[in-house]
């Protein structure tokens, strides 16, 4: 019996060990009308490979963001039109930033580190419900797509390659 108890203890152990392998956001929930300040965390390479860029996809109804430079990486950000017009300080703001890429820096495998940028969670969004933020990590010629968005009544801790996320809050 007291076998079966320490194998069940080893997978329980691995099994969260596991479950914190991708990349997540510090902050995991935040009111919509308000400012974000999220912080990406990057815990590992690439199957032992150093990450040497890190892409996010900005999803609708996050606007107005700004990504914090870091020192030996090339900050990059992709442009385009949102789905609708929303408001930000009383003005019509149709575009921004769809997209952040950090790259040409090198974070070996058995180091972390973190990716920051600030934005503005739109008043409209669906309070109670996640907001998703894909991220694409690129390690010496492979990749982890930390993409997958799970569907209506799915469990998220069942994704192999979870998306990071955010509970959305009622407006404070």
């Amino acid at each position: 019996m007291n076998k079966y108890l320490l194998s069940a203890g080893v997978f329980l152990v691995l099994g969260t060990s596991a479950a914190f392998a991708h990349i997540t956001l510090e902050t995991q929930e935040a009111a919509v009308g308000s400012t974000y300040k999220a912080v990406l965390r990057v815990p590992h390479g690439c199957d032992g490979k150093a990450t040497t860029a890190v892409r996010v996809q900005i999803p609708e109804g996050v606007i107005a963001v700004k990504p914090m430079p870091k020192p030996g990486w090339t900050l990059q950000t992709k442009k385009g039109k949102y789905d609708k017009s929303y408001q930000l300080y009383g003005q019509p703001v149709t575009d921004g930033v769809k997209e952040v890429d950090w790259s040409g820096g090198s974070l070996p495998d058995e180091f972390y580190d973190e990716f920051v940028f600030r934005a503005t969670l739109t008043a409209d969004l669906s309070v109670g419900q996640k907001l998703y933020f894909p991220v694409v990590q690129e390690c010496d010629g492979a990749a982890d797509r930390w993409i997958e968005i799970p569907a209506a009544g799915q469990d998220e801790d069942a994704l192999e390659n979870p998306a990071p996320g955010i509970k959305l809050l009622p407006k404070k």
